[in-house]
């Protein structure tokens, strides 16, 4: 578990991160949301407290319990699935920033749950997501999120509760006297990291390891972007590739967990942008069923790499916001499965139309699922002037 010392330092990197987010800067009066799992409550008294200082207008809200998530999926109807909470629209529609404090008490809660009735749910959401996606593109909303260590991941991930703290302390520099100071370091790096890849006009991105072979098309239009604030950790830089372009084997070698399920050994095969071939060796139907709940499911939204560098973190978690940054001794790479992100836009994100998206490739989904493959590759770009640049290998990036 983290200390008190460490919970403020805690505190003072996602206001960090919820700062850096965010194109324009917050001012006073502004709304703010943190919603948290209960063992987070400490972490969410603190937030409150500075966010009172500051001038905002906090609002909380706790998550339900694992009791009251498995009730919901395993005795609502149809119309309680797609309940719209009164007050939800106009409270999102004001919204400046929300903090997401995520402590889980269990992850496999809902193994035995329709998976197309958690679709179903998460479809009726999307809405939020949207008003939350078009605020942020006018810059008026930023995001951060974080994980507090607690007993079920640490179980799943076959870690003590001291052993998943520590990664935790490590990952997001609690140990350091000045955490802050640490995260402008690597923000700066990344920065040139991006300034570099961005020079470049990459036609295509081909991924190569033991058991991936892919091709990316990044895209007209298309920045990289990452470390950015918007999670802690976080060490990815990704882009938004457009989805047509996406074919080959795509292997997630680390397993996840997503909805109280354990999915492991993921292989996909994409033909003209779409899986056309879903394979798992554990999860296999939860898989399928994820993406087919909408047209955009079965379609890549993000394309992602991280520099081992950066990284601290070299143990599964069992926590996707973890595993997707994982350092280790081979980087990682992963995909994300459905909704791309709009910020990826190289131009002003609030000129970007539901029309211009569609054109452009960006895929829309209610589904998002990162899936990870930590195997050691390559990754080679393909210029507009024929040119090939390796731009990843052995866990780094090659600038």
């Amino acid at each position: 578990m983290l200390t008190e010392i460490q919970l403020e330092k805690y505190a003072d990197v996602l206001l960090w991160g919820l700062k850096t987010a965010r194109t324009d800067p917050f001012k006073k009066n502004d709304i703010i949301l943190i919603r948290y799992d209960l063992p987070a409550l400490r972490l969410a008294e603190i937030l409150y407290e500075k966010f009172l200082t500051m001038g905002m207008n906090p609002v909380q809200r706790m998550m339900p319990t694992p009791v009251m998530e498995k009730n919901f999926y395993k005795l609502s109807d149809d119309g309680q699935l797609v309940f719209r909470t009164p007050g939800d629209e106009e409270l999102f529609n004001n919204l400046n920033g929300s903090i997401f404090l995520h402590a889980p008490e269990s992850i496999t809660h809902l193994s035995g749950i329709d998976p197309r009735k958690i679709g179903k749910a998460a479809v009726a959401k999307k809405y939020l997501r949207d008003i939350l996606n078009t605020r942020e593109e006018k810059g008026a909303f930023g995001w951060t999120l974080c994980v507090i260590p607690t007993q079920e991941p640490a179980k799943h991930a076959k870690l003590t509760i001291e052993e998943y703290s520590e990664q935790i302390v490590k990952a997001c520099f609690l140990n350091h006297t000045d955490p802050v100071a640490e995260w402008e370091n690597i923000f700066k790096e990344a920065q040139r990291i991006k300034k570099w890849l961005n020079s470049m006009e990459i036609k295509t991105l081909h991924v190569e390891s033991e058991s991936t072979d892919i091709e990316i098309t990044p895209g007209e239009k298309r920045k990289w972007i990452g470390i950015s604030g918007h999670n802690i950790p976080s060490f990815e830089i990704f882009i938004s590739p457009d989805w047509r372009g996406t074919k080959g084997i795509y292997f997630a070698n680390q397993p996840s967990f997503r909805s109280g399920n354990y999915v492991e050994g993921i292989r996909i095969e994409f033909k003209k942008g779409s899986a056309v071939k879903i394979e798992a060796q554990k999860g296999e139907d939860f898989v399928r069923k994820q993406l087919s709940m909408d047209k955009g499911a079965n379609k890549l939204g993000e394309f992602s790499l991280t520099d081992k560098r950066f990284s601290k973190i070299g143990k599964f978690m069992a926590s996707t916001l973890f595993d997707e940054n994982y350092g280790g001794e081979h980087g990682n790479c992963h995909v994300a499965l459905g909704a791309s992100y709009s910020d990826t836009y190289d131009g002003d994100p609030s000129e970007l139309t539901k029309e211009t998206k569609e054109k452009l490739g960006f895929n829309d989904s209610a589904l998002h699922w990162d899936i990870i493959n930590t195997e050691d590759k390559r990754v080679t770009a393909r210029l507009a002037s024929g040119k090939t640049v390796m731009i990843y290998e052995n866990g780094k990036f090659t600038y």
